[in-house]
């Protein structure tokens, strides 16, 4: 399991993923799920995985060309002219490449090895946007109703992100709010693990603004989960006591 979240602000894009991937108790490993490419000035494209290791590793394989030799390899996803049409791509290959694994496993295979996919980007001369595509190559998109995008394990950090997001909320606190989302769903499931990738794409800037690592030493995090940990002891505290005896 991961949990992955990708945020539209007025500013721009925000995402953040976990690393952790596991196929038992005893055989957990450390995977990046967040890959980003760019055109200097024209286009910066991010996407979020989340399912079968095996199913989205294919996927960017085959999108960054990695059998081919490097002066053969030509990425569709810096070609395409809209995100809409980058996201139809992606959602094509994620279909066809789970429906190949799948019939090459039999029986066996159905259901395991489905994947999801969050794309954010912006190119040049269109807004930033952000779409989450599903196992059977269809997808959505953020709008004004559903601003941020989840997969994986969403239900512990969900409802934090709906009572504190705001669109106009500055990077800083949308990077704060994420940490607590991802700091509760860590505390509620060990499939979710440390470290964590970030990266923050301001508008018109075609180029992550904002990337880094949070590992389990880092003091930031370490601070938000301690304080988010008093601040609802503190709340439950102030909340008006309950009696038996009142009727």
């Amino acid at each position: 399991m991961t949990y992955c979240v990708g945020m539209v602000l007025d500013k721009g894009l925000v995402m953040m993923s976990d690393t952790r991937t596991n196929s038992g108790v005893d055989n957990i490993s450390v995977f990046s799920k967040m890959f980003h490419w760019q055109v200097p000035g024209e286009r910066v494209l991010t996407v979020m995985t989340a399912g079968n290791l095996a199913t989205t590793q294919a996927v960017i394989s085959q999108l960054e060309e990695r059998t081919k030799a490097p002066e053969d390899r030509d990425n569709v996803l810096l070609k395409a002219p809209t995100m809409f049409q980058v996201a139809s791509e992606i959602g094509q290959l994620l279909r066809s490449t789970i429906q190949r694994t799948q019939d090459s496993n039999g029986a066996r295979g159905k259901g395991r090895f489905t994947a999801s996919i969050i794309l954010a980007g912006q190119i040049d001369g269109m807004e930033p946007r952000m779409f989450m595509i599903y196992p059977e190559g269809n997808f959505i998109e953020t709008s004004a109703d559903t601003p941020f995008l989840q997969i994986g394990e969403t239900k512990y950090g969900r409802p934090i992100i709906l009572r504190a997001y705001d669109r106009a909320m500055s990077f800083e606190d949308a990077t704060k709010l994420l940490m607590v989302s991802f700091d509760s769903t860590l505390k509620a499931n060990l499939s979710v693990g440390l470290p964590l990738d970030m990266m923050v794409i301001e508008r018109d800037t075609f180029a992550p603004s904002y990337q880094r690592r949070i590992t389990l030493d880092d003091p930031y995090f370490q601070a938000i989960s301690s304080s988010w940990g008093d601040a609802l002891k503190t709340a439950f505290d102030s909340l008006p006591d309950y009696s038996f005896s009142s009727k």
